[in-house]
């Protein structure tokens, strides 16, 4: 046969290519602060950040009585979305939702929600370095995104320019080669 040198090269172009697949995965949540399932003492903002930039954004912060605390509207700031937060004497202790949506630079949508706890400490004189008063911050470690996986930062990566242009000129040598090599009648 002699068109067995193309069906190689293309052969050879799709195992390149299949494995490259998953890591163009959608945005997706890298960690929150507060984080999820956290207790904090104080709540000034809500920051979210992502694993790429992201437009669009929506939080919303809703009280153990139900309703909503957040102050003014979320702003974007890189890979960042901060949501401030109503003055601390208007929040009442108990647990909290964050509810977020964003869009991702490939236009899809990533939403998700981040429960924890608001526990401010007492306010009778009591400094938090004094024995036996628990000081409560949050972490900000990755919170599962939306499909409800824990993201780690390799997998969130693309995948660089510089690897498709190595890749496709390969290709293109491969089947200029293949063109070259064949009889001519």
């Amino acid at each position: 046969m002699k068109s067995s040198p193309i069906v190689a090269v293309l052969a050879v172009v799709a195992a390149l290519l299949l494995p490259s697949a998953p890591a163009a995965a959608h945005t997706s949540l890298r960690s929150s602060d507060p984080a999820e399932n956290a207790q904090v003492a104080a709540l000034p903002k809500v920051t979210l950040e992502f694993s790429e930039s992201v437009r669009f954004p929506a939080v919303v912060l809703t009280g153990p009585d139900g309703e909503r605390y957040e102050n003014g509207k979320p702003r974007v700031d890189g890979r960042k979305v901060v949501q401030d937060v109503g003055p601390p004497s208007a929040l009442p202790s108990g647990t909290y939702t964050i509810a977020y949506r964003v869009v991702s630079r490939d236009g899809h949508p990533v939403e998700g929600e981040i429960p924890f706890t608001y526990a401010p400490e007492p306010s009778g004189g009591l400094s938090p370095s004094e024995p036996g008063q628990p000081v409560v911050q949050a972490a900000a470690a990755p919170t599962p995104s939306a499909t409800g996986n824990t993201v780690a930062p390799e997998e969130s990566r693309q995948i660089p320019a510089w690897i498709w242009i190595v890749v496709f000129g390969i290709a293109g040598i491969g089947i200029g080669m293949a063109f070259s090599m064949r009889k001519k009648p």
